[in-house]
C-alpha cells in the first residue's frame, strides 16, 4: 500500500433492517455473546456494502433472505474501547408474514432468542445507542425522507423534528 494511503482512517460499516409482523411488532435478536438485543444485521466485510451486509446478516441470523428496501436511517457514531468510528445503515425490511415467521432458523452460534415486540417495548430492550437509532427509522418508515444522526442526535437540518424531539 503506498504510503501516503497508509494513514486514511479506518471506519466501522453496518447494515441493518427494520423488520415488522402484520401487527406492526419489531423483530430483535438476542445475541449469545452479548448482553441486551439488537435488530437483525451487522458489521460490513472487506468490499461489501451496507445494503449487501444487512441481507446477508438476516439471512444468517435468521435464515430470511430479504432485499433491503429503502434507507431508512444513517448514524456516524464516534470511537468507542477497541473500535473506531463507525457509519451504521438502517434499512426498510418489509413485513414478515406469519408463515415467513414460523420459518424463521435462527444462527444457533450467534443468536438465542428472536421476538416481535411493539416498538417502543423493542426500544427499551434494545440499548440507548441502538435504541436512538432505530426510534428515527421507525419514524421514518415506510415513506421516508431518510434521517442522519450523529452519535443519536438528528442532523436533519434547521426546522426537522420527530415526534419526542423538543
Amino acid at each position: 500500500m503506498n504510503d501516503s494511503l497508509a494513514h486514511l482512517p479506518r471506519k466501522v460499516v453496518s447494515g441493518a433492517m427494520l423488520l415488522l409482523d402484520e401487527a406492526g411488532r419489531l423483530l430483535i435478536l438476542k445475541p449469545t455473546y452479548k448482553d441486551g438485543w439488537e435488530i437483525p444485521g451487522g458489521l460490513a466485510e472487506l468490499g461489501e456494502s451496507p445494503w449487501q451486509a444487512a441481507r446477508r446478516e438476516v439471512l444468517e441470523e435468521v435464515g430470511l433472505d430479504r432485499e433491503a428496501g429503502a434507507l431508512l436511517s444513517v448514524e456516524w457514531r464516534p470511537p468507542m474501547e477497541n473500535v473506531g468510528d463507525g457509519v451504521h445503515f438502517i434499512f426498510n425490511g418489509g413485513l414478515v408474514t406469519p408463515a415467513q415467521a414460523a420459518s424463521m432458523r435462527l444462527q444457533a452460534s450467534e443468536i438465542a432468542e428472536a421476538r416481535f415486540f411493539p416498538p417502543e417495548e423493542a426500544c427499551a430492550l434494545l440499548p440507548d445507542r441502538l435504541a436512538a437509532r432505530v426510534r428515527p427509522a421507525l419514524a421514518v418508515r415506510p415513506h421516508g425522507p431518510p434521517v442522519y444522526l450523529e452519535a443519536g442526535h438528528i442532523r436533519g437540518g434547521p426546522g426537522f423534528t420527530l415526534p419526542w424531539q423538543p
